[in-house]
């Protein structure tokens, strides 16, 4: 792990150009020293032989010379002098390996020849005679005579001398690369430590700890390293939260949304989903029979509709039917610049807004039904009585009766639409009072006791409660069971039975009406609220069942004004039980 640091490997490149640099200038230096030592020896021979040689001319007494030559040679080199043939004169010497010559050897390995013809200066290293010692001897002629001064020595004087210098520049170069290596990881370590701690910081930032900071220890760029990466650090927070802010902000608002939102990329995974479109996928997947996992393939319609998208470059818009609900989709491209990455597709749920305008058509055509049959009738016998059809005054009378009685029918059609206009608009007002249940439903019950007799209908009514009083509008809640109580003689053979029951609950009361008629069909009983729906097709008004259609729509809204509920259950040939509930001491507005 050290060597894959940065610490590791910047002291080791630091240490290897040191060391590298260290060797090269050591070679050199070695053999520099040697050539130095070398020069300086055979100058040093040179100039004690040329000193002798001076001193050989000049003075005759041979004793001074040779003990003078004793005097200025170095102790352990030797100085042979040649004065003539065979008559020569070799000095001692300090170095017990360096013997003395022979005036053949001088004469053939020393170059006294080379100097007797050439009268110049001579400089070897060759090795004694009977002896691996090698030396270095120069030799110089003796002006004006026949013959010459020679100065030798052994080269392991040098030698030593050379093992001497390069053992000193061995040691410093080993110092020098010991105090590198210590500089080189001081270095290393001070200029990776920053580093370090900002790779730490680093670190915190990807575990989204933003609130991190590198300290600054120095003022180079290392420092503004530091500053910059602790600068980065708090603009990633402020982004951060930005993007996070406006994350949740999209999502609230998808959420939130009643349509549905999906968003696609081009191989038709779902990126993003609210409620509403997983509502539609779930209903897509439940009634074609597949089920809804994040592998599968998207609904068909879907797949067609981006495969358009993405080749148009074009907004699409598309109706889906599921579920007996219709839904309008609006597909728009994504675009990544000028590549359409994805598509966002848009679903609305407009099954409440067909059903709306079928029933806005609805309205228009049951109130011209029902307008139209008593004005027609009204239109004919007005018209019987100014055209003298009917001569007598009984017939007259007959004839207005009728007109009068589809004139008050007429009237109580306007008056049950503005009832329900205003119903319908909030504007219903209650007079709220404290009334006693039981005598309240008694007294309701008993003025249809005549109606049911007619129809040989029995008519009972249970009515016990312990707690009886009610905080209701009397008037209007006599309205809902007049009209649940007529309905239900009204569609009640003869022979039936018609049963009014009162209850009371923890949190309010309950009351049913009962009948023995011939029910409500199954597909009609989620609309037998709204307004002129009569399960009744023919609309025929046999059997005293005449009506406008607008009853069971008037009692719902009074009922949903006491914050109660109104419903119905039915079975064919077994009857139909109305329900409303109205909660106890509620806060009506």
């Amino acid at each position: 792990m050290f060597w894959r640091s940065v610490v590791g490997k910047l002291w080791f490149t630091i240490l290897l150009l040191v060391s590298f640099v260290l060797l090269i200038l050591t070679i050199l230096l070695l053999e520099f020293f040697q050539n130095y030592h070398a020069q300086e020896a055979e100058k040093n021979l040179m100039q004690t032989a040329t000193k002798v040689s001076v001193m050989v001319k000049q003075y005759d007494d041979r004793g001074l010379i040779f003990e003078t030559s004793e005097r200025v040679k170095d102790p352990s080199s030797r100085i042979a002098i040649i004065f003539g043939e065979d008559d020569y004169w070799i000095s001692n010497s300090n170095d017990n390996q360096l013997p003395a010559v022979s005036y053949d050897w001088l004469q053939s390995e020393g170059g006294f020849t080379s100097i007797q013809q050439n009268q110049e200066e001579v400089s070897k290293q060759v090795y004694l005679p009977h002896s691996d010692s090698q030396v270095i001897i120069v030799g110089i002629p003796i002006p004006d005579q026949n013959g010459a001064v020679f100065v030798y020595q052994s080269l392991s004087v040098l030698h030593e001398t050379s093992r001497q210098t390069t053992k000193i520049i061995w040691l410093a170069a080993g110092v020098a690369l010991i105090l590198t290596t210590i500089f080189a990881f001081f270095l290393s370590s001070r200029i990776t430590s920053p580093l370090i701690k900002m790779r730490e910081g680093a670190i915190e930032l990807a575990k989204g700890e933003f609130n991190t900071k590198v300290p600054i220890l120095t003022h180079d760029e290392i420092g503004e390293l530091a500053m910059a990466f602790n600068r980065m650090g708090r603009q990633l927070k402020f982004h951060i939260n930005a993007l996070r802010q406006e994350k949740e902000q999209v999502s609230s608002i998808l959420s939130s949304m009643a349509d549905g939102v999906i968003t696609l990329n081009r191989k038709g995974n779902i990126i993003v989903s609210n409620p509403p479109a997983e509502k539609f996928l779930e209903d897509w997947h439940y009634e074609n029979d597949s089920q809804l996992e994040k592998d599968i393939p998207l609904p068909t319609e879907l797949m067609e509709t981006l495969e358009e998208v993405v080749k148009t470059e074009k907004e699409v818009m598309r109706e889906i039917q599921i579920q007996g609900r219709n839904w309008v989709m609006i597909m728009t491209p994504l675009y990544d610049q000028a590549y359409v990455r994805g598509a966002v597709a848009v679903f609305r749920d407009m099954t409440d807004e067909r059903r709306l305008d079928k029933l806005r058509k609805d309205f228009i055509a049951n109130v011209s039904h029902e307008l139209r049959t008593p004005i027609s009738l009204l239109q004919g016998y007005s018209e019987a009585i100014v055209d003298d059809i009917a001569e007598s005054k009984t017939e007259k009378n007959e004839l207005a009766q009728i007109i009068h009685e589809e004139s008050l029918r007429i009237g109580r059609l306007v008056n049950e639409l503005l009832d329900l206009a205003r119903m319908e608009s909030g504007n219903i007002q209650l007079n709220l009072e404290t009334v006693r249940m039981n005598p309240f439903a008694d007294r309701i019950v008993k003025k249809f006791a005549g109606m049911a007799r007619e129809k040989d209908i029995k008519l009972t009514l249970d009515a016990n409660l312990p707690e009886d009083t009610m905080k209701i509008d009397p008037d209007r809640i006599e309205q809902v069971m007049t009209n649940l109580i007529d309905n239900a003689i009204k569609h009640s053979f003869a022979g039936g039975e018609v049963f009014v029951q009162l209850s009371s609950e923890q949190d309010g009361m309950t009351c049913s009406v009962k009948d023995s008629g011939s029910g409500i069909p199954a597909e009609d009983l989620p609309f037998i609220f709204e307004r002129f729906y009569k399960a009744d097709k023919s609309r025929k008004r046999e059997n005293g069942k005449a009506g406008t259609g607008l009853g069971l729509a008037i009692a719902k809204n009074i009922v949903d004004a006491h914050q109660g509920t109104l419903s119905a259950k039915s079975k064919i040939g077994e009857g139909t039980t109305f329900i409303f509930r109205i909660p106890k001491n509620s806060e009506i507005s």
